[in-house]
């Protein structure tokens, strides 16, 4: 049996984290308020939010290093809140790597074994199944100094790892590393996850990060979750304008509620007189203002738009090029923009500021927001 595979079957499967009316409060400002969540063992959950949003202090709770102000957090149905962090049995990723300059690869990745007086040769065993799974094999003498910083967070994941806990935290351990590197372990720590069954809470900024590593996130905003949901459902679905705005990219063109439809579908009209129809986003009335957002790629071009389907005249004021894609802003009247991201393919036809570009796009890919909603952060 590889080593790997070892590691993978000697693994406790990840436990369920509960959290419960957590509040931290620091004078007069709460910086996490009456936040709940149920996280599945085994997954990968991210906590994802702009700064001051309340995801680290939250992170920090779970892992015993800030006092909760009120609320209860479970690990595998034990209450923690009260323990101190070397009881809760919690693996800990921090930013920083927070690798010991002076020790080598093999004593960092040995110490939790070493302060839980595990035996020796058992240490030698774990550390070394540990290096494999972390692919740092033949790394075993050299100091942090002598690592990359891809490297040291290899080792840093390793140290969390090696005494088998149940639930990793992870507080943006991949934010110093570059775009490239940064894409390589995303796609490395979740392979790692799903080998060793191991539950992770994943903090973030990086959007894309938060998409393409996790099982289900919650969007954070000022120390409150705004939704919780799968990467899918929290992309296509918004249940708020900040969770619209913050999560991936939207254009936004405001109008009035003609028709409110059944709570759920709506219809409006925009300054240039456009009628569009969408999903509500919460219940509206006629002639409420509101912003209907729709992702850049979502929109279609010149073909003639089918039935049921929103559409609005346009003209080219912007393009840029993005390799893959160009995106490009199209003028559609009464002074409101959209951004449109086409493919590059062999035989899409360049436009140029100027041009006219009839856009089409299907009702159930716009979402309504109330316009309110702007004026208060979402």
């Amino acid at each position: 049996m590889a080593a790997a595979d070892a590691v993978a079957a000697g693994q406790s499967s990840g436990a369920a984290v509960r959290i419960e009316g957590l509040t931290k409060q620091f004078g007069r400002s709460k910086a996490v308020d009456d936040v709940s969540l149920d996280i599945d063992p085994g997954s990968f959950f991210t906590l994802l939010g702009p700064s001051g949003s309340g995801k680290t202090t939250t992170l920090m709770m779970v892992a015993g290093f800030v006092h909760p102000t009120a609320g209860e957090i479970f690990v595998g149905g034990r209450p923690v809140a009260g323990l101190p962090p070397q009881e809760r049995q919690l693996g800990m990723v921090f930013q920083n790597y927070a690798v010991f300059p002076h020790l080598t690869v093999f004593q960092n990745i040995a110490f939790p074994l070493e302060v839980r007086r595990t035996p020796g040769a058992d240490i030698r065993r774990r550390v070394g199944e540990m290096l494999e799974l972390v692919r740092l094999s033949g790394y075993e003498q050299r100091l942090p100094r002598q690592l990359s910083g891809g490297e040291q967070q290899r080792v840093a994941l390793a140290r969390a790892l090696v005494f088998r806990p149940r639930v990793l935290l992870m507080d943006e351990p991949l934010a110093a590393l570059d775009k490239n590197l940064r894409t390589h372990m995303q796609g490395e720590l979740k392979q790692i996850q799903q080998r060793l069954h191991v539950t992770v809470v994943y903090v973030t900024h990086d959007q894309e990060e938060a998409l393409t590593m996790s099982d289900r996130l919650a969007v954070m905003n000022q120390g409150r979750v705004v939704q919780v949901g799968t990467p899918g459902e929290l992309y296509e679905a918004p249940a708020s304008l900040f969770a619209a705005r913050f999560l991936g990219e939207s254009s936004f063109i405001a109008g009035t509620v003609v028709d409110a439809g059944d709570g759920s579908a709506a219809r409006m009209r925009t300054g240039a007189g456009v009628e569009l129809s969408g999903r509500a986003a919460s219940p509206l009335r006629v002639g409420q203002a509101v912003l209907a957002g729709i992702r850049p790629e979502k929109f279609l071009v010149d073909g003639a738009p089918a039935a049921g389907m929103n559409h609005s005249p346009g003209r080219v004021t912007g393009a840029v090029y993005a390799g893959d894609t160009t995106r490009y802003t199209v003028d559609i009247g009464a002074g409101e923009a959209v951004t449109v991201k086409l493919q590059n393919q062999m035989r899409a036809r360049t436009r140029a500021a100027g041009d006219a570009m009839a856009l089409s796009w299907h009702p159930a890919e716009t979402v309504l927001f109330p316009a309110e909603a702007a004026a208060h952060g979402g």
